[in-house]
């Protein structure tokens, strides 16, 4: 047993977080943890990691045990080296380590001895090559998804029994997820984490923690057989409360009986009633379901944007978008996937008509009218209140036609009372999100433009917000990472290839994927140019490959293939294509429910297999690519 909670209650002023909470860890274990916005899961994983003590109950740690975090905030205001930020990691010898490394002051050399560090060195680097961190780069520089990175090494130089993990998957694209989840697949310690990401959780997740009100709820299950047993024991208990509540009513309509029955009434009978009531009022109720409706407002043209032959760049800059085909209609729902920094924000520009094509023509259609929602959340002043921020100044707004006080409209979101007057910097990340949402929909639009809106999202709020963009008449633009909402809304995807292919492809992610659809791994996208800053589409400068190509080595031309090298190029898609079907076949394997019901040592050794399958897969990838350039 890694870690135990006995009886553990955890409390945020006057809202009980946790409640008698026990539940364990065990070696092995793959847990993740669920529950609304606001319920304090992110509290209970603090506590779990050692920051803070329970307000009642204990927590167990195995003696020796090591426990690390990866931090659901990007490292901000970061001036260290790659290499000083994740050996910090280790402590204070980490930080020595770091100091040496670049600085080589001699004064340190006897604390590293004491401290055995130069064994520590040597893990620091093997994980820096495990995740293919460059030390010498700068954290600032990189963009999201290898900030994510460095931080999940700093979190693995320690070599953690548990890895704990906050919404790992927020601010990254498809591929950074993909690599994550196939990494922690692989990883042999524990793993608790939150997140709102469907198919990561069903991928990893052989327990399910759910925290509701206050109670731990343990679920040794995966994912999908969890949200099952939750329905189910919700319709119980909704079933339950209504007996309880039919016969609380008769107990009190006989206690206000006349006064003949009060001289004769049963005292045991009074006590019990009055017990009822205490049993009633203590009785905590689950928190409402935000009940979102959207104003499609004018109906737009049936033509929303007509692009032929679209190429743009920005300037001294290779084409972000090259030579693009593509027609919007009214009532199209369309997924925009690909890395970060790709131009999938300069394509919405572009079908908007906020930028000039570079070359070719766009024709947009009349009469629309967007609602933009930003992932940063830029439109709320973190200052004001939530019914500041939607009423501005008003005391009702139009919905749909209809006249709506803006305290009733805000309850749909489930800001009600002091959560309504509460400042936007003071609420969850999922709180701010359904704030974001609550503004964009007081305003009639028939084109909506989403980018990444499920971020802190809770399942229940992701579920309604997908049927709302279901039943939505009007155009829906879509930007995310998250492949289970994308399957079930769009009903094509625009996917960002490289070089500024942008192609069109029926369906949702797993149809893209089905279709043969992949982006380049984030080990490719290093290789073939310099990682961008974070955020933003800026395109990077070409890597010195890209160069030679243009002719900036002295104009040499590229000599031809010699014949072994010819033989290795004309066998590597055979091997390609063996690779993806073995993989595919252990894909399929491991996502058996039944798999990790199997001897753990058998599990591990499966995912192992499959990781060195995939790093092989990639490593074939580039020698191809290599090889063709050549």
């Amino acid at each position: 047993m890694l870690l135990q909670l006995d009886g553990v209650c955890l409390r945020y002023g006057v809202q009980v977080l946790a409640d008698q909470v026990s539940a364990k860890i065990e070696r092995g274990d793959r847990i993740c943890l669920v529950g609304r916005n606001g319920e304090g899961k992110s509290s209970l994983l603090r506590l779990i990691s050692g920051g803070g003590d329970p307000d009642a109950g204990e927590v167990i740690r195995q003696s020796g045990a090591v426990f690390a975090t990866l931090e659901q905030a990007l490292p901000e205001d970061c001036s260290d080296t790659v290499y000083r930020y994740v050996a910090a990691g280790l402590g204070d010898v980490g930080v020595w380590l770091g100091e040496y490394r670049e600085n080589q002051n001699p004064d340190l050399q006897s604390k590293i001895d004491n401290a055995h560090g130069w064994e520590l060195m040597a893990r620091i680097d093997s994980v820096l090559d495990r995740l293919s961190l460059d030390p010498e780069v700068g954290v600032a520089d990189l963009s999201g998804g290898w900030q994510r990175r460095a931080a999940l090494a700093r979190a693995l130089v320690s070599e953690p029994d548990l890895l704990i993990l906050d919404e790992p998957t927020n601010h990254l694209d498809i591929a950074a997820v993909e690599w994550l989840e196939n990494f922690l697949a692989t990883f042999r310690g524990a793993l608790l984490f939150v997140s709102h990401d469907r198919a990561l959780a069903q991928r990893l997740a052989t327990t399910v923690w759910d925290l509701d009100r206050g109670i731990l709820r343990v679920f040794r299950c995966q994912f999908d057989r969890y949200q099952q047993e939750k329905e189910k024991q919700l319709e119980e208990e909704a079933r339950s409360d209504a007996l309880f509540d039919k016969k609380l009513a008769q107990e009190e309509a006989w206690i206000r009986q006349g006064i003949k029955a009060r001289r004769t009434r049963n005292e045991g009978r009074v006590r019990a009633l009055e017990s009822l009531r205490r049993e009633r009022q203590a009785r905590r109720q689950q928190q409402g379901i935000a009940r979102m409706s959207l104003d499609s407002g004018e109906r737009s043209g049936k033509l929303v944007a007509e692009l032929t032959g679209v190429t743009f760049g920005y300037p001294g800059e290779a084409p972000l978008i090259r030579d693009l085909d593509f027609t919007l209609m009214r009532g199209d729902k369309v997924g925009l996937i690909g890395p970060n920094g790709s131009g999938k924000s300069t394509l919405i520009k572009l079908l908007l008509g906020e930028l000039e094509p570079e070359a070719g023509e766009i024709r947009l259609g009349t009469k629309q009218q967007v609602a933009y929602f930003d992932q940063r959340r830029d439109t709320l002043n973190p200052e004001l209140t939530v019914l500041d921020n939607i009423a501005e100044g008003r005391e009702s707004i139009q919905i749909g036609g209809a006249t709506r006080h803006v305290m009733s409209y805000l309850s749909d979101f489930l800001f009600t009372g002091v959560k309504a007057r509460t400042k936007v910097g003071a609420l969850s990340g999922g709180e701010r999100n359904r704030a974001l949402l609550a503004k964009l929909f007081s305003q009639p639009a028939n084109i909506l433009v989403l980018d990444e809106p499920t971020n802190d999202l809770d399942v229940e709020t992701l579920e309604l917000l997908e049927q709302l963009l279901l039943d939505f008449s009007g155009t829906v633009l879509l930007v995310s990472h998250d492949r289970a909402f994308l399957d079930n809304v769009v009903d094509s995807c625009l996917a960002f290839e490289g070089e500024g292919a942008v192609r069109e492809y029926v369906g949702g992610y797993q149809d893209f994927v089905r279709q043969g659809g992949r982006f380049l791994s984030a080990e490719e996208q290093l290789t073939a140019r310099k990682q961008p800053a974070s955020g933003g589409d800026e395109k990077p400068e070409p890597a010195p490959q890209e160069k030679a190509d243009k002719g900036e080595k002295g104009g040499k031309k590229a000599k031809k293939l010699s014949y072994k090298l010819q033989r290795e190029l004309d066998a590597l898609p055979a091997k390609i294509e063996e690779l993806e079907q073995q993989i595919g076949a252990l894909e399929t394997e491991t996502a058996d429910p039944g798999f990790y019901q199997q001897d753990s040592e058998l599990v591990q050794n499966k995912l192992q297999q499959l990781a060195e399958l995939q790093q092989e897969l990639e490593t074939a990838f580039e020698r191809w690519a290599e090889l063709d350039e050549m």
